[in-house]
C-alpha cells in the first residue's frame, strides 16, 4: 500500500514513523512547508517524494492513502481533494473547522467510496480501555452523571499562532483538546447521542497575554493581539440515554501547574475516578462502591495501551478490510456538530438542542 503524509510537525512525524514501521506499507511521499525538517525526514525514512505543496503529493503515481496533519483550516480542502481522487484519508483531530465542513468531508468519502478516518488516540490508552471494560462488565451499574476534563494552567499552544485564531483553528481548547475529552467520555459511556448542550466560554486570560506554553515562541501582548478564541470552556450535555455529561477544557487558568485530564463517573452500583497528570503513560484508576453500607475502594492497574501507531494501523486495516462504507468519518462529524452547538450556546447564552 502506497501512502503519504501531509504535515511534518509533531503529529505528522507520528504518522510518518508509524507507516515506516508497518509491513506491507510503503511511505512514498511527504509534504510540508518546513523544508529542512521535511528533507531530514525524507532522508531518515527513505521517502522518494519530498514536496512542499500537498497538491504535488496527490499527484504521486499509485498513491492510495494519506494522513493529513496540518492546521485545522486545511483539513477539509486537502481531505476532500484526496477523496475525490480516490485516495483514502486519515485526518488529525478535529475533523474540520466546523460541522458543515465535516459533513462535506463525509459526503466526499461516501461519494468516492473511500475511507475517511480521524485520529482520536486517547481512547486507545490502556487506562481508558480498562475503565471501558469495567463499565461493560456492569461494575458501575448504570452510569448517569459523568464529568470529564482536560485542564492546563499555561498551555496555550502558541499565543499568536494559527492555534489562537478562530478562522484557522475553529476555536480554542474546546475544539483542540476538548474534542479528545468528548470522544473518550462518550466512548466510555457506550457512545450515546448528545441531545442538547448548554455552554459557557471565557477568554479572560489569554486575551491579556497569560497562558502561553513554555514551548510558545510568542507571549504577552504580542501573542494576545491574535487571540480571538476561548481559553476555558465548560459544557453541560444531556444524553439520549438520560445521562448527563459535564466537560471542561482549558488552556489557561489559575490552577496547579501542568496538564491533567480524566473523568469521574457516577453509576447506580459504583463510581469511577480516572485521571492522568502530565501525560504519564498510565493514570490513576479507582472504583468506589458499597458493601453492606461500608464504603469500598478498588485501585486498578492498566497496560500502557495504544497511541498514534495504533491509530495508523487501524486506518490501514480498515482500508484492507474492503468494507469502506462503514468508515466514512460520520462519528467525528457528529462530534464537530456538538462542538458547534456548544459555541452557539455560549454565544447566545441558552441551551441548544441537536437534531
Amino acid at each position: 500500500m502506497k501512502v503519504g503524509v501531509v504535515g511534518v510537525g509533531w503529529a505528522g512525524q507520528q504518522h510518518i514513523k508509524a507507516y515506516a514501521a508497518m509491513d506491507g506499507v510503503s511511505l512514498v511521499g511527504i509534504a510540508g512547508l518546513e523544508e529542512e525538517t521535511r528533507s531530514e525526514l525524507a532522508a531518515e525514512f527513505g521517502v522518494e517524494h519530498s514536496v512542499a505543496r500537498w497538491e504535488d503529493l496527490l499527484e504521486v503515481d499509485g498513491l492510495e492513502a494519506i494522513s493529513v496533519a496540518v492546521p485545522t483550516f486545511l483539513h477539509a480542502p486537502i481531505a476532500t481533494a484526496a477523496l475525490e481522487r480516490g485516495i483514502h484519508v486519515l485526518s488529525e483531530k478535529p475533523i474540520a473547522l466546523d460541522g458543515e465542513q465535516a459533513d462535506a468531508m463525509v459526503a466526499a468519502a461516501r461519494s468516492a467510496g473511500r475511507v475517511l478516518d480521524v485520529a482520536f488516540n486517547h481512547r486507545r490508552r490502556g487506562d481508558v480501555q480498562k475503565l471501558r471494560a469495567l463499565i461493560e462488565e456492569g461494575r458501575l451499574g448504570r452510569p448517569y452523571y459523568t464529568k470529564a476534563w482536560w485542564l492546563r494552567r499555561t498551555g496555550i499552544p502558541t499565543l499568536g499562532s494559527w492555534f489562537t485564531q478562530s478562522s484557522l483553528a475553529g476555536g480554542g481548547p474546546l475544539v483542540d483538546i476538548g474534542v479528545h475529552v468528548l470522544d473518550f467520555a462518550l466512548f466510555l459511556l457506550g457512545n450515546p447521542a448528545v441531545k442538547s448542550v448548554s455552554a459557557s466560554t471565557y477568554d479572560l486570560l489569554g486575551s491579556n497575554g497569560f497562558g502561553g506554553s513554555r514551548e510558545s515562541s510568542k507571549s504577552g501582548a504580542d501573542g494576545a493581539a491574535k487571540f480571538d478564541v476561548e481559553d476555558l470552556a465548560t459544557v453541560f450535555m444531556r444524553l439520549e440515554d438520560g445521562g448527563t455529561l459535564l466537560l471542561e477544557a482549558s488552556w489557561a487558568m489559575h490552577r496547579a501547574d501542568g496538564d491533567q485530564f480524566g473523568a469521574t463517573l457516577y453509576g447506580t452500583e459504583a463510581g469511577a475516578e480516572w485521571y492522568v497528570d502530565d501525560y504519564v503513560p498510565v493514570g490513576s484508576l479507582k472504583l468506589f462502591g458499597d458493601v453492606d453500607g461500608h464504603a469500598t475502594v478498588e485501585s486498578f492497574r492498566a497496560d500502557i495501551g495504544g497511541a498514534h501507531p495504533e491509530v495508523v494501523a487501524d486506518f490501514v486495516a480498515k482500508i484492507r478490510s474492503g468494507d469502506w462504507s462503514a468508515h466514512d468519518g460520520r462519528a467525528a462529524a457528529a462530534l464537530a456538530r456538538v462542538v458547534d452547538a456548544a459555541y452557539r450556546s455560549a454565544r447566545e447564552a441558552r441551551e441548544i438542542t441537536l437534531s
